[in-house]
């Protein structure tokens, strides 16, 4: 079995007990965000297993956008990631 080297961490644990590794994260070139795609990169992220800015840089997201989907899953869960649901969290 071959092991591609990767920079940083190869897997972290969530909370849940599940491992996440760089595979679960969602290809460089991706280019239809559901809320699953958008969820596995604020986990890697959160729990470490990628930086902020590689991330922003990989899928190219501003800050800004990359916040706006942290704040959503704080507060609202994987259902306000969805593009259809931005209206019902969105504040006035």
């Amino acid at each position: 079995m071959y092991l591609k080297k990767v920079e940083g961490v190869r897997a972290v644990t969530l909370p849940d007990g599940k491992a996440m590794t760089q595979a679960d994260l969602p290809p460089a070139n991706t280019t239809r965000w559901v809320a699953s795609r958008k969820l596995a990169v604020v986990r890697g992220v959160l729990y470490g297993l990628i930086s902020q800015g590689d991330a922003c840089a990989r899928y190219g997201l501003s800050d800004e956008e990359f916040a706006e989907w942290v704040r959503a899953v704080s507060l609202h869960g994987e259902q306000a990631l969805k593009v259809t649901a931005l209206k019902n969290y969105r504040q006035p």
